[in-house]
């Protein structure tokens, strides 16, 4: 059975940040964070109606953090690891020893 892979997008860091405020698409990543898996697996695990999912779904896609691939009539999910990589990249590291107005370590 061959499969075809369907390709997400990415769109600017705080639409996929406002799209992890979601609790249910929060939850979704999570669970895909384990392993790729089809509707029916996360219809097991995410308590929302099968439209409200597949919605989520959509919009994780669309902001670049979730890619799909088709395998004959079953559409899998998996998380996008560069969609994922950007979205890190976005939030700073902290500086260890940053020494505030006066001259004193910033806590």
């Amino acid at each position: 059975m061959s499969s075809t892979e369907i390709e997400s997008t990415v769109v600017e860091p705080t639409e996929a940040f406002a799209a992890l405020s979601d609790p249910t698409r929060l939850a979704i990543v999570r669970e895909l964070a384990h392993a790729s898996r089809c509707v029916c697996d996360l219809r097991e695990t995410i308590p929302v109606a099968p439209n409200l999912l597949s919605y989520h779904l959509k919009v994780l896609r669309e902001v670049g953090l979730v890619t799909t691939s088709r395998q004959g009539r079953w559409v899998w999910y998996a998380l996008d690891p560069q969609g994922l990589a950007q979205l890190r990249a976005e939030i700073p590291e902290p500086h260890a020893a940053d020494a505030g107005c006066c001259g004193v370590a910033a806590r």
